[in-house]
């Protein structure tokens, strides 16, 4: 009885064990967790998800943004998340509220290098969404503002979209009154700017 127990066992031990469902998670601000909207399914991170879905890609999206967030708030809670998701994709957008705070430059370029620096080491791939800050900070400012995701981009070899809110930000039909969130209109926008990074990151 006993050798058909530990037979039975041993073959329960080698059926292969389903792999999980691959994970995306997206660790941004305001302009990602849906901020303003009717239905937080309405932002461009439940549109990939919807996306995603249609297309056959088999990948869940978790969605750890926060509004109000920096990259120093993003850092210290990313070891967490990391931990709890395992995720195989992570989709790094902060810095608009650092830059809105006027926080030193170095220390949010800092702040990202070690979030992906924390994501590579989890096993996950990176995409690095830059963000830009208004010209009335001053042209020297704002510069260094926007060469700060590239910089990252570049020197830890990770997909970058340049400006998350291209062809929105100046666009008044799509953005809501406070000139910073996208409204409903915008967030198609937003994630065809994402996509074109993150499509060539999937696995399907």
């Amino acid at each position: 009885m006993k050798r058909l127990v530990v037979l039975f066992m041993l073959v329960i031990a080698a059926v292969p064990v389903r792999a999980e469902t691959p994970t995306i998670l997206v660790f941004g601000d305001s302009i990602s967790a849906g901020y303003g909207l009717a239905n937080a399914e309405q932002g461009w991170v439940g549109l990939l998800r919807a996306k995603l879905k249609d297309l056959g890609y088999g990948y869940q999206v978790i969605n750890a943004s926060v509004s109000g967030e920096t990259t120093a708030g993003g850092l210290a809670r990313l070891p967490r998340a990391l931990a709890l998701h395992h995720p195989q994709l992570v989709v790094i957008e902060l810095g608009g509220n650092d830059g809105l705070r006027a926080l030193p430059i170095d220390q949010m370029r800092a702040n990202l290098s070690k979030m992906v620096d924390l994501s590579v080491g989890a096993g996950a791939r990176v995409l690095l969404l830059g963000m830009r800050i208004p010209p009335n900070y001053g042209p020297e400012l704002t510069e260094q503002f926007r060469l700060a995701f590239a910089d990252v981009a570049h020197a830890k070899s990770v997909s970058l979209v340049p400006f998350l809110l291209a062809d929105v930000a100046l666009a008044p039909n799509l953005m809501q009154s406070d000139g910073i969130h996208p409204n409903e209109f915008g967030q198609p926008k937003l994630l065809a700017n994402v996509w074109q990074e993150l499509k060539p990151l999937l696995r399907k």
